[in-house]
């Protein structure tokens, strides 16, 4: 199936690994160009990096002024923009309960998983309003409907995010710009599965093996896993191509059937 994405110039966002990653590397397998934002990089970025297709930019998106630099990188690369993928988050399980957070708890988590996005979609729109049919793909999370008091700065931040993704379709939809979100449950990585991880945090608080935290977690899914970065990619390519052209304002959920209610 072509999803018309040949030679259309795509920015992702937290791409070093991940979800982040694998969806800089589908895109430029669909003939996509990726500029690839990560504050670090990674060795699989800068291999993806060797095929051509992709541009990697260390840049730190939790700065006021890092998000419109990997803008400018990206139009200075290839002169417009047609796709944006607010890939970027991170959550500090707080398992002291909500009287233990500071505001910079709070600033930390709405900084990270909220404010980077704006600041990225407010960069890029000017480019993108330029290009016809393009479009946003915002990376949520069920923690934006699914209220977690251990993670509930990151809780937060998600359903302001998709507030936010909602919002845009209804303003810029009429401009050509479609804005959708996708919200994971659980995922197969660092950000669960990491040393410093969901999954070994609540473990050493609760004096239990973290692999039985996720598999108490992934119990909880009717498919009884985790999700895959690489089926997350797959869906955020199909939104950002023209063959879900007249799909904007909907959020999707890639959970394992996590959610139980409509």
């Amino acid at each position: 199936m072509d999803l018309q994405l040949t030679d259309k110039v795509a920015v992702v966002t937290g791409a070093s690994k991940g979800i982040g990653l694998a969806i800089a590397r589908s895109l430029a397998a669909e003939g996509a160009y990726v500029v690839a934002g990560a504050q670090h990089g990674s060795p699989e970025l800068d291999l993806l990096a060797e095929g051509g297709r992709v541009v990697s930019v260390k840049v730190d998106l939790s700065t006021p002024t890092g998000p419109a630099a990997l803008i400018d990188a990206a139009v200075e690369a290839f002169a417009g923009i047609d796709i944006l993928v607010n890939n970027v988050g991170a959550v500090r399980p707080r398992l002291d309960g909500f009287l233990a957070m500071t505001d910079e708890d709070w600033l930390w988590g709405l900084n990270l998983n909220l404010l980077a996005a704006v600041r990225t979609t407010r960069a890029a729109l000017p480019h993108l309003l330029q290009h016809p049919a393009s479009t946003i793909v915002t990376i949520s999370s069920v923690n934006a409907f699914l209220p977690d008091p251990g993670v509930i700065d990151y809780s937060a931040a998600k359903a302001a995010l998709t507030n936010f993704c909602k919002s845009l379709s209804k303003e810029f939809g009429p401009r050509g710009v479609r804005v959708n979100t996708v919200s994971p449950g659980p995922v197969q990585t660092d950000l669960w599965l990491g040393k410093d991880g969901v999954a070994a945090t609540v473990g050493r608080a609760s004096g239990i093996d973290a692999e039985d935290v996720i598999a108490r977690q992934a119990a909880d899914s009717s498919t009884g896993r985790f999700t895959y970065p690489q089926e997350i990619a797959d869906l955020v390519v199909l939104l950002a191509g023209g063959r879900a052209g007249n799909v904007t304002g909907s959020d999707f959920l890639i959970d394992g059937g996590l959610i139980k209610t409509l």
